[in-house]
């Protein structure tokens, strides 16, 4: 990201220097991307566009956590899940020893890093971090086998759906739900109309942030006749890869700017790209 020696460090500390970026990002987690944007210069806003809390019931996943003995794989999709997956475990007394037994495939390498963190080998990681990377990794792996996937509460089917129809016997359990945070509607809406607050950049680091991000913004931010809202015009829009993108685009907002590397750091290295064309 920069260059060595004394000078280049100073130009690299300095390469968002000015920019204002508001990072949406669970208030628990904000905390990574905002401390690497303010290292480079930037001036960071945020105001969380999703809040993580617990499912209506915990009962499904403990009863799968109770019998997971009976599994071959275990499948963690997010940080948020291993957390509460964890926690689930201390809750009705189980230790890492009755997962050791499993095959464990984390997307991402913050979700391995979870994972390893509590003793735990991860098995597979997929070469990129989205769900048709990880069928593709498992497809040929998991023919008569039980695989258990713990995710939020809304996802997408790819995983469950594919590896069914690679011969797997899959049960997908909630660990959490992500909402909107009321409070962030009005923080929102002012550093939009506010000069002195108003990003230059808008960072979405997963399909939820960008869902709730157009539910924040309300009526006003709908976009008319497929264009983006007019609260946006001329900030970046930054998506942490494609799956983040595909859903910036559903919703009409569009995607200046996608990490290659769909991680953390990835998604810092295309802002400072697009701000140095």
């Amino acid at each position: 990201m920069t260059k060595s020696g004394r000078d280049g460090t100073k130009r690299g500390r300095n390469l968002l220097n000015g920019v204002r970026v508001l990072v949406g990002r669970a208030r628990h987690q904000a905390g990574a991307l905002s401390s690497q944007l303010r290292k480079l210069g930037a001036d960071v806003l945020e105001i969380p566009f999703i809040e993580i809390r617990p499912p209506r019931s915990f009962k499904p996943l403990d009863t799968a956590l109770k019998n997971l003995a009976t599994y071959d794989w275990l499948i963690l999709t997010s940080v948020n899940g291993v957390d509460a997956m964890w926690d689930r475990l201390a809750k009705i007394r189980l230790t890492k020893k009755s997962l050791s037994h499993l095959k464990i495939a984390a997307i991402g390498p913050a979700t391995k890093k979870a994972i390893e963190r509590r003793g735990l080998k991860v098995h597979v990681v997929p070469e990129e971090y989205v769900a048709e990377s990880v069928v593709k990794s498992l497809r040929k792996k998991v023919e008569g086998k039980r695989v258990l996937l713990v995710r939020a509460k809304v996802a997408r089917d790819v995983i469950p759906r594919e590896l069914k129809k690679a011969g797997a016997i899959v049960d997908v359990l909630e660990a959490y739900e992500t909402v909107v945070p009321r409070s962030s509607r009005t923080r929102l809406r002012v550093a939009l109309k506010n000069p002195k607050q108003r990003p230059d950049v808008v960072t979405f680091t997963s399909s939820s942030t960008v869902r709730n991000f157009v539910a924040l913004l309300g009526a006003n931010g709908r976009s008319a006749y497929g264009k983006r809202p007019h609260q946006l015009e001329g900030i970046t829009l930054a998506s942490i890869g494609p799956v983040t993108s595909t859903t910036l685009r559903e919703t009409k907002l569009g995607v200046d700017v996608e990490a290659r590397d769909y991680t953390i750091p990835g998604l810092v290295e295309a802002i400072i790209a697009g701000r140095h064309r």
